[in-house]
């Protein structure tokens, strides 16, 4: 599998580390015991289409957001992930 970051070009799968779902957000603090359990613990399992969160490691050290087909592999996009700090990258 190869991935095309926004800021390197197209690379091979192993300058990558997958974090996983990027659907789940973050309770607020103090959000009751069971809303945190459930973003720590518990992830749909996707046959299909999947938004999911990557880290560039060995390249420009920028998180990303792919949309990946977790059946066949295929990446239909990238982005720079909202707040990943990719605005830094090269600076």
């Amino acid at each position: 599998m190869r991935i095309v970051c926004p800021f390197c070009g197209e690379r091979e799968l192993g300058e990558f580390s997958y974090l996983g779902d990027a659907k789940p957000v973050r309770p607020a603090a103090g959000a009751p015991e069971d809303d945190v359990f459930d973003y720590v613990y518990l992830r749909d399992n996707i046959a299909g289409a999947m938004s999911e969160h990557w880290y560039h490691a060995g390249g420009c050290r920028a998180w990303l957001k792919i949309t990946r087909n977790t059946l066949t592999h295929e990446i239909s996009s990238v982005e720079p992930a909202a707040g990943a700090g990719a605005a830094e990258v090269g600076a």
